[in-house]
């Protein structure tokens, strides 16, 4: 029996807290550390988190450690995802207007189609076209993760999800960096630039961050659009779960071993998907207070830069290198395209407006 598979074994029987208890450590420590870092010397700690990750990569070999690193990468990504929806409105989608909910679902979908599209131009798979352009083109490595989960559980799809964390997140933070400083030279007004901020910038904290740069006014107009685009995410994961389900259940049958040993079928709809849209149902009625929205936030924040700090462990940089120079190009070009795409809207509503 090979290694892998051994320590695949080991990681099915310990099933119990203690099991799971001292790799879950491991990555708690590494997404505290990566929290200090970010919150005292700047920087996004998703980011920070992936690359301390990476240096614990050796922990993933430990029998003792894989239980719990497989459930946080896991499992914790489906909390963090399910509890964004105690963040959304309907009545913030309303405030957009017609022309601009248009624009950014515009925004998703066209950045989901050129991202599979010139991953097969670059010779690359599908799958890593749809997780970067998912990544790029709703809310960074929240959708990169929830989108993953909802693919077949390979080695390969961990690889590329985690090489599109990485992409995801250094692309942000450098256009939180790059656009406030071109938003004057373009003479955007608050409102626009508000929409091209919310609308180009893949995570929902560089989307902040950049537009309170500019001004309170902007940072509202952006996070604004922002959250349409979070809240994107639930119809893109339910396409992406029932297209994959319906091939698997060609491949399988639909069924698949559950723990007792029997075959079970996977659910329609992943759980997490049906918290995230109750919670938004929930908060558009206003039954959820400001200081339980701040603690979903929190919590949300905490399970997701766990898991990608989980995911960094399992994944060694000779893997990540032996991808190549393509999805570089792949992720580079998702970003100017959805930057374009958003600079045109900006201007073609100005004209109409005129």
């Amino acid at each position: 029996m090979s290694t892998s598979a051994s320590l695949a074994l080991d990681a099915r029987a310990q099933p119990g807290f203690r099991g799971l208890l001292p790799g879950f450590m491991l990555c708690g420590v590494i997404a505290l550390a990566a929290s200090f870092v970010s919150d005292h010397y700047g920087g996004p700690k998703f980011l920070y988190a992936l690359l301390l990750g990476i240096a614990f990569n050796f922990m993933v070999d430990n029998p003792k450690t894989l239980p719990g690193i497989e459930m946080s990468a896991k499992n914790l990504v489906r909390i963090g995802v399910g509890l964004l929806g105690a963040r959304i409105a309907f009545s913030d989608v309303a405030a957009l207007g017609a022309a601009g909910i248009v624009a950014l679902a515009g925004t998703v979908v066209l950045t989901i189609g050129f991202g599979v599209l010139l991953a097969r131009l670059l010779r690359l798979p599908p799958t890593l076209g749809l997780l970067s352009g998912g990544g790029t083109g709703i809310c960074g490595i929240s959708a990169t993760l929830a989108i993953s989960s909802t693919l077949p559980q390979t080695r390969e799809t961990e690889r590329y999800t985690l090489l599109t964390a990485i992409g995801v997140a250094s692309l942000s933070t450098a256009a939180m960096v790059l656009y406030p400083l071109a938003v004057p030279n373009l003479g955007l007004s608050a409102t626009e630039a508000g929409l091209f901020l919310g609308g180009s910038i893949h995570d929902v904290a560089q989307v902040v961050g950049a537009g309170f740069m500019i001004s309170p006014q902007v940072g509202d107009a952006a996070t604004l659009s922002k959250m349409f685009r979070v809240a994107l995410l639930v119809p893109v994961v339910i396409a992406c779960a029932l297209v994959f389900r319906k091939r698997r259940g060609s491949a399988h049958r639909g069924a698949v071993p559950g723990r007792d040993g029997h075959d079970r079928r996977q659910p329609l709809l992943p759980a997490f998907l049906v918290a995230f849209a109750v919670l938004v149902a929930v908060n558009s009625l206003g039954w959820i207070p400001q200081s339980v929205q701040a603690a979903a936030s929190g919590i949300s924040g905490w399970c997701l830069v766990i898991a990608i700090a989980a995911l960094g462990v399992k994944t060694s940089p000779e893997k990540l290198v032996e991808l190549g120079w393509r999805p570089v190009v792949l992720m580079a070009g998702e970003a100017i395209f959805v930057a374009l795409y958003m600079l045109s809207i900006v201007f073609l509503l100005r004209l109409l407006a005129t």
